[in-house]
């Protein structure tokens, strides 16, 4: 994928490298303070994790970045083949997070359009995601960006 442009020239989307696994890393950290990259331990695990998902085409990290090479903001998008929708793939959308401090200028707005847009250029009949029911300002935001809370959602930690 290349490197695409906001609206705001002081933005930029693209992939995340091994370079940004720090930052991504401290964004997914915590979600209510700014976490310092320098501070994050990169184990083995985040590694191998990152060098999965690096390489399959199936999946991409996207980050957000200002001028500085400041990493604002991420998610996660995995395109998952299925019988259902015509046999068209949908993409799944996960840890999607934004820089504490910055959240509020629209640069979550601009991170899901870019992956609503890669996931419709795909030629996925739909995108899904699921978020923590304590999140309630992230559902406000999914549910303004034209997101239906339309299924319950299970998991099981093994």
């Amino acid at each position: 994928m290349s490197t695409v442009t906001d609206p705001s020239p002081a933005h930029t989307l693209r992939p995340a490298s091994r370079a940004d696994l720090p930052a991504v890393l401290a964004l997914l950290a915590d979600e209510d303070q700014v976490v310092d990259p320098a501070t994050v331990v990169v184990t083995p695990a985040y590694e191998r994790a990152f060098a999965a998902i690096d390489t399959d085409p199936r999946n991409e990290i996207l980050i957000l970045v200002d001028g500085d090479g400041t990493v604002l903001g991420c998610l996660q998008a995995t395109y998952i083949p299925g019988l259902g929708k015509g046999g068209a793939e949908r993409a799944l959308i996960e840890a999607v997070r934004i820089r504490a401090d910055r959240r509020g200028d629209g640069l979550g707005r601009t991170l899901m359009a870019h992956a609503i847009t890669r996931a419709r250029a795909r030629g996925c009949a739909l995108v899904q995601l699921t978020s923590n029911k304590q999140r309630e300002a992230a559902h406000r935001f999914y549910a303004a960006l034209g997101f239906a809370c339309s299924h319950e959602g299970f998991k099981l930690a093994l």
